[in-house]
């Protein structure tokens, strides 16, 4: 049995794991991504979070085979190199050759959504699946394109930002910068933010008395009978519905699985989606399945360990 490690590195906290070869989560840990240390002393703690999860999982660092690590920004795959994360200002870090040092291992970088949609696709709601996408509604859009088991990385690696599909020409303004992207209507943020217009709009609604509007918020008025809170959600539900229709369309994977927070409203999301997603797919006939992800915040670790089996290269 081989043994990987992965690692999930977000804007609050990096996650690892050791995962099997079959795709099990033996162990995994988590810290503080601790953006106020320095990039050095960041990337001296994710090295350290390896060798706890390595030696906690009773594993072992010498039974480790590879670990990879999934990026939430710019990042050279062939050198090994994060090149700039935004959200961590980590710039030009040879984070491949830091780790060799201690690991004596092949390390792999991937963009941190499509080390999820690997996780999904290997151990989650799409591994009997050789084609998936994975659609991940939360601040923004996020998205991974499985083709045969593999990634698709695009000609220069930036295939899979689905988010910043146009679904609208001179439409919302998207926080890239564009006009119109998908991202800007069909994210929890989104929905959020039509959902407090419709409460300006009507404040009689049983929406407005939440002294917080969350996505959740949302679906729960509406459970309740709320009509503003049910225009808010078809409308919104039909932007989402609109965007997998558009991926079918153009890849006609076998599955879709949609993650993020809203994805634990279950069939209160999926019915209604695939309901419209069946009336405008080219056509007229569905066969791609639809269903929600099942790994939740475990995906990007999984899929990240994933990498150095080949599956994700």
């Amino acid at each position: 049995m081989k043994y990987y490690i992965g690692v999930d590195l977000g804007g609050t906290s990096v996650k690892a794991g050791v995962v099997s070869e079959r795709g099990k989560l033996i162990h995994k840990d988590s810290m503080p991504t601790g953006n106020h240390k320095g990039q050095d002393a960041m990337i001296a703690d994710i090295v350290a979070l390896c060798q706890k999860v390595a030696a906690d999982s009773g594993i072992g660092a010498a039974f480790i085979s590879s670990i990879g690590i999934g990026v939430p920004g710019l990042y050279d795959k062939e050198q090994g190199v994060i090149v700039y994360l935004p959200n961590l200002d980590i710039r030009q870090a040879p984070i491949r050759d830091i780790i060799q040092n201690t690991f004596d291992v092949p390390v792999y970088l991937e963009n941190d959504a499509n080390a999820a949609a690997m996780g999904e696709s290997v151990a989650g709601a799409a591994k009997e699946a050789r084609s998936s996408v994975t659609v991940t509604l939360g601040t923004g859009v996020g998205g991974g394109i499985i083709i045969d088991n593999k990634i698709l990385n695009g000609a220069f690696g930036g295939a899979g930002e689905i988010g910043h599909m146009a679904i609208t020409m001179d439409g919302e303004r998207c926080n890239c910068g564009r006009h119109g992207c998908w991202e800007a209507y069909a994210s929890a943020s989104a929905l959020v933010r039509q959902a407090k217009a419709a409460v300006t709009a009507h404040p009689e609604s049983r929406l407005a008395q939440n002294a917080q509007i969350t996505g959740k918020a949302v679906f729960d008025a509406a459970d309740l009978g709320d009509e503003t809170a049910i225009r808010v959600l078809e409308t919104y539900l039909r932007y989402v519905a609109f965007g997998i229709t558009s991926l079918i369309a153009i890849l006609e994977p076998e599955m879709i699985v949609i993650g993020g927070g809203l994805s634990a409203q279950g069939d209160k999301l999926l019915a209604p989606i695939t309901k419209m997603v069946e009336a405008e797919v080219f056509g007229g006939v569905r066969r791609t399945k639809i269903a929600a992800a099942t790994l939740g915040n475990d995906a990007g670790i999984i899929g990240a360990a994933m990498l150095g089996m080949g599956t994700g290269l």
